[in-house]
């Protein structure tokens, strides 16, 4: 029997990507039907949430929600990938930086930004990922976004010396908008006090609702006796958990389960809405920015 649908939240581990999770939890859970809400590097752990079955239709929604993190930045080095996983490609000693220098340029990095994304990510640049062309040899100059950092916060410094390098390890708690690159912050940051900088450690401590404390590690799940036994938020747990939501009728649920319209309750919203019906079941997730509400998606009843 495989595991019901809904969601399961890891705590991934260094040194394997998202998609070896994915892989993972598709054994764990029996089922092919496991997607993630979310890319980390190898080189970053913590929160990875998966959808199982059904449930793999929330993961757009999930993919936008707002993350948080506690990374340790390095000042003084530059390397082509802006985290620690490339080779160095400028250092500069970095013991004259100041707390205050730091906390000054920390600040001009909050907010609503416009980022220019590593060119190493997984953005598609004419068809093809941005890294792979990095790794062809192509020199890739990636356009800003907007994005926002709603918190930046600095923990702690730290001086020391890396291969003869004066450097200062910044320890940091930050909360990003989707889309944000915390390689990018760690690169321009060390821009702005000119002496470079790279990230050497990062941890995903939220999605959206859910957080480290619901978080799985793979070796304890790997230690249950079957997928049933997976411990999986349902997809109606998951759904209230984390959107605004909708009570329907009974008219109103067979309504939006057969694909059409009903009007809205709150016309205007710009959030995704789950809608349920009397009996608890989640039956769609809506688009009430019209006066009628539409369906993003409806769940099929489980089996069908």
């Amino acid at each position: 029997m495989p595991a019901p649908d809904g969601l399961l939240v890891v705590d991934k581990p260094a040194g394997w990507t998202s998609h070896d999770v994915v892989g993972r939890g598709r054994r764990l859970c029996g089922t092919r039907k496991v997607g993630h809400a979310g890319t980390l590097d190898p080189m970053a752990t913590g929160v990875l949430v998966l959808g199982i079955g059904r449930a793999t239709k929330l993961l757009t929604f999930l993919v936008g929600c707002d993350k948080d993190y506690t990374a340790t930045i390095r000042l003084g080095q530059s390397t082509i990938t802006d985290d620690a996983e490339g080779e160095v490609t400028t250092a500069v000693a970095a013991d004259g930086v100041t707390r205050a220098e730091v906390d000054a340029a920390v600040a001009t990095l909050t907010g609503p930004i416009q980022q220019v994304p590593s060119s190493v990510s997984a953005i598609k640049v004419n068809g093809q990922r941005s890294y792979h062309r990095v790794r062809a040899g192509e020199d890739v100059q990636l356009p800003a976004r907007p994005v926002t950092v709603e918190r930046f916060t600095v923990l702690d410094t730290r001086a020391h010396e890396v291969d003869g390098t004066p450097v200062v390890d910044v320890d940091v708690e930050v909360t990003v908008s989707s889309g944000t690159y915390v390689r990018a912050l760690a690169r321009d940051l060390g821009t702005a006090l000119g002496v470079g900088g790279h990230l050497t450690a990062l941890r995903r401590t939220r999605v959206g609702a859910f957080t480290l404390d619901g978080a799985h590690d793979l070796e304890d799940l790997g230690r249950l006796e079957g997928p049933e036994h997976m411990p999986v938020t349902t997809l109606a747990d998951a759904a209230r958990a984390q959107f605004a939501v909708r009570e329907l009728s009974e008219e109103q649920a067979r309504t939006i389960g057969y694909g059409q319209r009903v009007d809205s309750a709150e016309a205007g919203r710009t959030e995704p809405v789950a809608a349920f019906a009397p009996d608890g079941t989640l039956v769609a997730m809506l688009d009430e920015s019209g006066h009628k509400a539409r369906s993003h998606v409806v769940f099929a009843p489980a089996g069908s």
